[in-house]
């Protein structure tokens, strides 16, 4: 199982969003393996947006992740990365399709709802960022031979 991670930005919480996009996560077949909300100070932000620095964006980015709580998520399943990546929509919300979670709530790029890891290689990364070891529980999901099934 691949594992990705999820953010519900400051602008979605502020908004009451977080339910409707726990709720969209795990209608798709994703299993939530860890879930925190905290407030990101602004050294964790500069570690998780590293590869943005120097960008003409890069100074607002990091005031508006930090500018209220958020919600990590960690989320699996089959190509985790991908899918939530799908369901999310373009960075951009005026250029989400309607039915993704970007696409239905966001109305500009500067708050736009939810963070998606881009890669495997950066979700692992990012996950680190904000989850222990401890706080990722494995567990038995009893829908999953429901969900999956590679004929």
């Amino acid at each position: 199982m691949e594992r990705t991670l999820c953010l519900i930005k400051p602008d979605a919480v502020q908004r009451g969003l977080m339910g409707a996009v726990v709720s969209r996560v795990e209608r798709k077949g994703l299993q939530i393996v860890g879930l925190r909300m905290l407030k990101a100070s602004r050294e964790l932000a500069a570690i998780h947006y590293a590869e943005h620095q120097g960008k003409a964006f890069y100074p607002k980015l990091i005031d508006y992740i930090t500018s209220g709580p958020i919600v990590a998520l960690c989320v699996q399943g089959h190509r985790a990365v991908s899918v939530l990546r799908a369901i999310v929509g373009k960075t951009d919300p005026a250029e989400a399709v309607s039915g993704t979670i970007r696409g239905d709530f966001g109305m500009c790029k500067g708050r736009n709802v939810i963070h998606a890891s881009d890669s495997v290689d950066a979700a692992k990364r990012e996950i680190e960022l904000y989850f222990g070891q401890d706080e990722l529980i494995d567990f038995d999901w009893t829908i999953y031979e429901w969900v999956y099934r590679e004929d």
